[in-house]
């Protein structure tokens, strides 16, 4: 488990899973007379400072919304662009996130990326597997209601082979058959932009997730602003449910 350093003393609960919807990279880039590229190539940057951030908090996850599944619908020289990007972003911080301790990992529907981005995000998850700090998950190709589905199929599959009776099927029984099965839910969701939805992110894992939804947009995010969501997810009372 990672070690909460100097800097998390100020703030009294640090969230063990921290998930970012990163909105507004193309606002950025529209207020400045900039192409959407350069918008997304500022938030590349902001991922890296976010992700900095949280491991120098102590946070032991960090789920970041990266390209959705309806992602796949916008102009091609964009989607060009972002898979380039990703692939661009993978190769030169891996090392960064050896060093950092960080261990990559990635859910979705991973098939659906170009094979160059496929096997550049294998060598990086790789790269990485031994690191025991943060780990960083990357939703890619990531829909919400995907993963559900895929899940139910992957449940249908294993009572079909006689692995599963469906009369043990409960919660927790499917939470095994999702993306995230490896991963606790999410304990707090950031969003950035101030657009009050979820977006077809982690349906079924943000239950009982505190939501914190700032107006800044995705590259103009820092530490500070980090700092600040978890200053007021540390302020409220989690009663899943209860009194």
């Amino acid at each position: 488990m990672p070690t909460a350093t100097p800097a998390a003393d100020e703030i009294k609960s640090i969230p063990r899973h921290i998930a970012i919807i990163m909105d507004g990279n193309g606002r950025w880039a529209k207020e400045r007379g900039l192409p959407r590229t350069e918008g997304h190539r500022a938030g590349a940057e902001t991922v890296r400072r976010v992700t900095e951030g949280c491991g120098e908090l102590g946070v032991e996850y960090l789920t970041l919304y990266a390209f959705s599944s309806e992602n796949w619908k916008r102009p091609k020289r964009e989607v060009d662009a972002l898979m380039k990007l990703l692939e661009q972003f993978l190769r030169s911080k891996t090392d960064e996130m050896k060093e950092q301790n960080i261990r990559l990992q990635a859910i979705g529907r991973l098939h659906d990326l170009p094979k160059s981005c496929q096997d550049q995000l294998h060598r990086s998850v790789e790269a990485t597997s031994q690191n025991n700090g943060l780990t960083l998950i990357l939703a890619l190709s990531y829909g919400g209601r995907e993963e559900i589905i895929d899940g139910i199929k992957s449940l249908i599959d294993s009572v079909e082979r006689g692995h599963l009776d469906k009369g043990m099927i409960d919660g927790d029984v499917f939470s095994k058959h999702l993306y995230t099965r490896y991963y606790p839910d999410p304990d707090l969701l950031i969003r950035t932009s101030g657009e009050m939805r979820i977006s077809n992110f982690l349906l079924w894992q943000l239950s009982y997730t505190e939501f914190f939804v700032t107006p800044k947009l995705w590259p103009d995010f820092d530490k500070e602003d980090l700092k600040d969501a978890i200053r007021d997810y540390s302020k409220r009372q989690r009663r899943f449910g209860g009194v």
